[in-house]
């Protein structure tokens, strides 16, 4: 990044320092007696000590209301000639697309907030990676596809988090909006994993392309893909699929879980418990293994007014104008 100050206007503030300074000169070389009335025998006056503390404090006076004058008359025309500040800001884009696939069926609701906490973490470790979050039941829906506007994405699982924990909330309706599309049916894991292998965008690209999925893989229903039909279409999609499993305390070696971990390891990925410690180090291991092609973004250029400091100046010199004004003429 890239940054400087300039002025939008620049050849305004030297038009103004020269009437400031002109007008100084003039004032010093031109002094206006008009009005005045020449006394006769008063030349003694000026050795009185009383008038000669108030014409020194009379010309003090009027020097600070001069410069008081051109102070404001500058902070005036740096106002005119936009005080900026430029950035250029050039951002390393990465090319891998990573999709956040979570299971919101009943039985994953109560892990639903941890495992999003997890989702938030690995986002953490993310630097230029493209991101999306889809949910899933019975049908699937895309809360954000993918992008890497990372303000936007930790926006999106903190609500998303924070609606688990009140599903009664409107933030809990808006997300799991979509997902339960099938009357009768829940927790269709497979054709969650497939919608979420679809998500991804430019397969003409040399892109690296992974799926977290959460879930407990309990199916309640006659999904159209099964989960090695799911894992086998996101495979040939070049899509590998990171599983991770709820919750610790739950049996790692029961038929949903090694039917889990199969499909997972299958495409290259890894299988972990979601409470695991090292379950977010070795998802960002594996994804961060894929190729790598830092690409420099079109750069930026950001323009910000820069005026604070000088609308101080010109409400000081303001400020200061009136009260020598007052003076002076008092």
């Amino acid at each position: 990044m890239v940054t400087r100050e300039g002025l939008e206007v620049p050849w305004l503030v030297p038009v103004v320092l020269g009437v400031v300074v002109a007008a100084l000169v003039v004032g010093l070389l031109v002094r206006d007696r008009r009005g005045t009335t020449p006394v006769a025998n008063t030349d003694d006056l000026r050795a009185v000590p009383a008038l000669r503390a108030w014409r020194v404090r009379y010309r003090a006076l009027r020097v600070g209301l001069a410069l008081a004058v051109a102070a404001a008359a500058v902070g005036a025309a740096l106002l005119a000639a936009r005080p900026v500040t430029v950035q250029e800001r050039t951002r390393e884009l990465a090319n891998r697309d990573i999709v956040l696939c979570l299971d919101v069926s009943g039985s994953m609701l109560d892990y639903d907030e941890r495992v999003v906490e997890t989702f938030e973490q690995l986002v953490d470790g993310f630097t230029g990676e493209r991101v999306a979050l889809s949910v899933f039941d019975s049908t699937s829906a895309t809360v954000f596809p993918l992008t890497d506007d990372y303000e936007l994405v930790t926006t999106q699982l903190r609500t998303a988090r924070e609606a688990f924990t009140d599903l009664e909330s409107d933030a809990a309706t808006d997300v799991l909006r979509g997902t339960a599309g099938l009357e009768g049916q829940a927790s269709l894991i497979g054709d969650g994993v497939a919608s979420c292998a679809m998500l991804f965008d430019q397969y003409d690209a040399d892109r690296s392309r992974s799926v977290v999925l959460a879930t407990d893989n309990e199916v309640w229903g006659s999904p159209v893909y099964s989960l090695p039909d799911a894992a086998a279409l996101a495979a040939s999609r070049g899509v590998v699929l990171h599983a991770l499993y709820p919750d610790e305390d739950r049996d790692l070696g029961a038929a949903t879980a090694a039917e889990l971990r199969i499909a997972a390891q299958g495409t290259g990925g890894t299988f972990a418990a979601a409470q695991d410690a090292g379950a977010v180090p070795a998802i960002l291991e594996q994804v961060q293994a894929g190729q790598l092609a830092a690409m420099q973004a079109e750069p930026e250029r950001v323009v910000t007014d820069d005026d604070d400091p000088w609308v101080r100046l010109l409400y000081a010199a303001g400020l200061g104008v009136v009260l020598l004004a007052w003076r002076v003429r008092a």
